[in-house]
């Protein structure tokens, strides 16, 4: 069965954040880096492009968190919390956060897209020509890179693709060489 099918399944069919039965899709939840029945939500188009589009957003179309930030999917809740944090100057929705519970895994993975953190304190990953990465990018190399603990080389002009960033230090991403995952240092790659 698909992860779409399964979805689906799971929601009844229906926007699992606004109920909404119109124009469904699959939403994978940033910083995933493989679409996964766990890591993505079934949206409507109006709640999926206001989730990729921030400047787009209508509070009022958000009041439906309500009901659904109670959901017993992991995804459903993470993506409550971070609209609602996004939300919060608004009023409401700092009661609704005051009032939904994830547990620690859960809040770690709703805060990993650096929702709720003040500009001035977010880890921002950028490439070598000062390009903004994000989770999910490809790079490639732009030298060869001794790779720690192996005898892997990964040679200038490897793409890497779905890289995952540190969110801890913005000079570390992760991606597959080959078979092998490694951490990379962002003053040697390009975004392509």
């Amino acid at each position: 069965m698909s992860i779409l099918n399964t979805l689906q399944e799971r929601s009844g069919s229906t926007c699992e954040l606004c109920g909404s039965k119109d124009n469904l899709s699959m939403y994978k939840l940033p910083p995933m880096p493989v679409e996964t029945v766990d890591g993505s939500i079934l949206t409507c188009a109006t709640c999926k492009n206001q989730l990729e589009n921030p400047d787009a957003v209508d509070a009022n179309h958000w009041r439906c968190l309500n009901d659904s930030m109670w959901s017993e999917v992991a995804a459903v809740q993470v993506v409550a919390w971070r609209m609602l944090t996004r939300l919060r100057a608004e009023g409401w929705p700092q009661d609704l956060l005051d009032m939904l519970y994830l547990d620690e895994e859960n809040l770690k993975w709703a805060k990993a897209t650096g929702e709720g953190i003040e500009e001035e304190h977010k880890v921002i990953h950028r490439d070598v020509n000062g390009v903004v990465l994000e989770s999910g990018d490809s790079v490639v190399l732009i030298k060869d890179l001794k790779v720690k603990g192996s005898s892997l080389v990964a040679k200038q002009g490897t793409a890497v693709r779905r890289i995952s960033l540190d969110p801890e230090n913005e000079k570390y991403i992760e991606g597959k060489v080959g078979p092998t995952q490694i951490v990379i240092i962002t003053d040697y790659v390009k975004k392509l």
